[in-house]
């Protein structure tokens, strides 16, 4: 008899420590949020400075579905061409990008940015900076490009009608353009507080690195240029 419960004590402990040592379920199609149909709807369109935006309804968020491309004072186009506003919209200091939308609406805050992120994967929200690893990250940056405009074959499925585009940015000396086609860069209303960078502001990113699906979080200088998008008050 002692040998027998013996035997069913190490049976027990070897139990125990497969179970602690037993290593998590890795991120398959099948753990990671689908996309519901009913989700989003594609609302009437809002006209402002003469052009006729489209807008998308996300589960209660309602977003310009296009780039802003309203002329102001503090905005360029990429490589000054009109032919990019027109595909791209405007590029924004953020100063400029804080007043740039329409009555009834405004820049999105970095907390409406996060909840548009989680709406389509409630997992990267958890995420204080978001990176180029993981399917999530590259599954949510997918589901928010745009079907065209990317490339290097870096366009997205566009599932929730969001339509993101690469507009690319400029440098504070107005001379530097860059990323136009490959990464698109917008303005968040969120500032860094003054004692931490007082010259400094969130903005999102949603790129093609090196054909690799991304969307990240970070801030830099209010004298840049990027891309606006407008969410209605």
């Amino acid at each position: 008899m002692p040998k027998i419960i013996s035997i069913l004590f190490m049976l027990l402990l070897l139990s125990c420590y497969k179970a602690a040592n037993h290593s998590p379920a890795t991120e398959t199609a099948s753990n990671i949020k689908q996309p519901k149909p009913d989700l989003f709807s594609v609302e009437n369109k809002v006209l402002y400075g003469g052009q006729a935006y489209k807008i998308v309804n996300i589960d209660g968020q309602v977003w310009f579905a296009e780039n802003l491309n309203y002329k102001a004072e503090g905005s360029m186009c990429y490589e000054n061409n009109p032919d990019n506003c027109a595909k791209y919209g405007r590029l924004y200091d953020w100063e400029t990008a804080l007043k740039a939308c329409p009555k009834g609406w405004h820049l999105p805050s970095k907390a409406e940015w996060d909840e548009l992120y989680r709406l389509i994967d409630g997992t990267v929200s958890k995420n204080p900076h978001y990176s180029n690893t993981g399917e999530h990250l590259k599954l949510v940056s997918s589901r928010l490009k745009a079907t065209g405009g990317w490339d290097s074959d870096g366009n997205g499925t566009d599932d929730y009608g969001f339509s993101a585009l690469p507009g690319g940015y400029n440098n504070p000396d107005r001379k530097f353009f860059s990323g136009a086609g490959s990464i698109g860069f917008w303005w968040t209303a969120t500032q860094i507080p003054d004692f931490i960078s007082p010259d400094d502001t969130y903005f999102r990113e949603i790129a093609d690195r090196y054909n690799d699906n991304s969307v990240y979080k970070n801030f830099a200088n209010i004298s840049l240029l990027f891309s606006v998008r407008c969410v209605k008050d």
